[in-house]
């Protein structure tokens, strides 16, 4: 019989822990990631995303809100300033810094160089626009380029159509579905596991910034080629 030094244990990695994310602004050109400020922000976030004629449906999936008040938003606002193991930041207007959304890291692990994007709600000027795209661009740079980490993930509620098509367009691989993985709000979940890794990474940059370019607009602001073909262009397939 074979000795353990004959079972496959994957590959040897040259492997230095990284550094977990800080609290730091990171600047785009749609959009500016900056780390939340409760006293600021309850009042402009709770406007956004509690419209009266707004979709209610942007609370639905999240373990959170809605949220009665800016007071009861500001509670979690100041919670998340200094969660450890989060990092939250508003996304904001570079031109005038007006709050138009909410997104994080979590399941910060440095040890393994993985990391995850989540508790993300865009308000209604944010949704489906070149920023909204950027802002994601920007936090997944930041984590392979600048920080090191090994692995991107991106996790819903697998009945969450909306962002299991976000995690796609995105570049994100679709790993599985956790069976009654967590109880939120009363409600079973299953959630829907996705990742980029490093390796993966660059054609899925590569794409971004191609999306990004102002040469991908017409005049009037609408795409010339969606974000999914340029990615699928710069990784040769």
């Amino acid at each position: 019989m074979g000795g353990v030094k004959d079972l496959p244990l994957g590959d040897r990695l040259d492997w230095t822990p990284v550094q977990a994310p800080r609290r730091e602004a990171l600047e785009g050109s749609h959009v500016r990631l900056r780390p939340v400020d409760a006293a600021a922000d309850a009042e402009p976030l709770h406007a956004v995303s509690h419209l009266p004629d707004g979709d209610p449906g942007v609370w639905t999936y999240l373990p959170d809100g809605p949220y009665d008040s800016p007071e009861d938003l500001g509670r979690m606002l100041a919670w998340a300033e200094s969660a450890e193991g989060y990092v939250y930041f508003t996304l904001e207007r570079p031109a005038d810094g007006r709050p138009l959304g909410l997104a994080s890291y979590l399941r910060i692990e440095p040890a393994f160089g993985t990391i995850e994007i989540g508790h993300i709600w865009f308000g209604p000027s944010l949704q489906r626009t070149t920023a909204a795209t950027e802002a994601i661009y920007l936090l997944a740079r930041h984590a392979f380029d600048d920080l090191g980490y090994r692995r991107l993930e991106w996790k819903c509620n697998a009945l969450n159509a909306a962002s299991r098509r976000a995690a796609e367009r995105f570049g994100f691989t679709f790993e599985g579905v956790f069976r009654q993985h967590q109880v939120v709000k009363g409600r079973n979940r299953d959630t829907a596991w996705y990742a980029i890794t490093d390796g993966e990474w660059p054609p899925i940059r590569a794409g971004f910034e191609a999306w990004l370019d102002p040469g991908n607009f017409h005049p009037d602001g609408t795409q010339r080629r969606p974000l999914g073909e340029l990615i699928t262009r710069a990784a040769g397939r």
